[in-house]
């Protein structure tokens, strides 16, 4: 076991829900914090104890306002100034990930330029899971501990014992997740193919494989405004299937996204808790990522392997 004396964890405002169940989890008390706020929008971060010498943990996902990265990067400096031995940052979501490279001319990368901000602040490493693509860890001149909700969703889904069981992917960017899946359950998988007119509208989609009399399992990284996934599942559904499910490790979910899920084909909707969400639906149930990130931080304290986690 770690010594709690050696280790402070701390969240910022919006994780805090996650930060405290991690905490429970790995046996200690979220660390003391203030965050005062002024009129003008300003806001200042504070650590109400003390760490110097510490390795200090500061939870946080980086999802929508930007007031949570700018959060993320004044604790980081805080901890920085209070003299704290190693700095690592829990990224439970870690936000711009779907902007990893030039789509189009003039256009920034913004998933690099977030890396390189927490790079240069002093931090000693990075967690986080199921990044966007794989190769953001790369942005990093720091160690990133990329984790997969796959070691929380597979035990889910062998619990529910479905007799024809059958992985998809709603579009080809999420193949290799899907084929990922489909190995470690010994099944098949299928792939939506999708057009877009524009970011977040899908003109047409087509269904390449047969998933007839199967009980189908769409699995993504993201669900944002819920148009591709529940256009896939209603695709799925008139192609034969028997039941459609989803799985997703950060519940974005904006617009009507939570209207376009309960109207929607969906038996229903797994996701983690990376992003809390806004509303509860009777379609979604969520599979927390709490005890995953307080072993690893265990394991990190005490240098040991991470890879086995996601050994199957």
């Amino acid at each position: 076991m770690v010594d709690n004396k050696l280790v402070s964890i701390f969240s910022g405002r919006e994780s805090k829900y996650l930060a405290e169940k991690i905490v429970k989890s790995y046996g200690t008390k979220l660390g003391e914090t203030k965050f005062t706020q002024f009129s003008d929008g300003e806001f200042q971060v504070s650590f109400e104890e003390n760490i110097r010498g510490r390795d200090v943990f500061l939870i946080q996902s980086t999802f929508a306002p930007t007031d949570n990265l700018f959060e993320l990067l004044l604790m980081i400096d805080a901890a920085k100034r209070a003299s704290a031995k190693n700095i690592v940052v829990v990224i439970p979501y870690f936000g711009f990930a779907r902007q990893d490279r030039k789509d189009r001319p003039r256009v920034s990368i913004a998933a690099k330029l977030i890396a390189d901000l927490l790079s240069v602040t002093g931090i000693s490493r990075i967690i986080t899971i199921d990044l966007h693509a794989d190769q953001i860890q790369g942005f990093f001149n720091v160690p990133v501990d990329h984790l997969y909700a796959s070691s929380i969703f597979i035990p889910y889904l062998r619990s529910l014992n479905l007799p024809n069981l059958m992985m998809a992917s709603p579009d080809t960017g999420g193949t290799r997740r899907a084929a990922s899946y489909a190995k470690n359950l010994n099944t098949s998988f299928v792939i939506c193919y999708k057009h877009r007119s524009k970011p977040n509208v899908v003109e047409t989609m087509k269904l390449i494989g047969d998933v007839e009399g199967k009980d189908v399992v769409l699995v993504d990284d993201i669900i944002d405004t819920a148009g591709s996934i529940t256009k896939a599942a209603k695709l799925i559904e008139d192609n034969g299937a028997n039941s459609v499910r989803a799985f997703c490790t950060h519940p974005v979910f904006s617009g009507d996204a939570y209207e376009k899920i309960d109207n929607s084909s969906f038996t229903e909707v797994i996701v983690a808790d990376t992003i809390p969400l806004k509303k509860e639906s009777k379609k979604i149930k969520v599979i927390s990522t709490a005890s995953l990130f307080a072993t690893v931080i265990e394991r990190v304290e005490n240098y040991q392997s991470i890879n086995s986690l996601f050994q199957f």
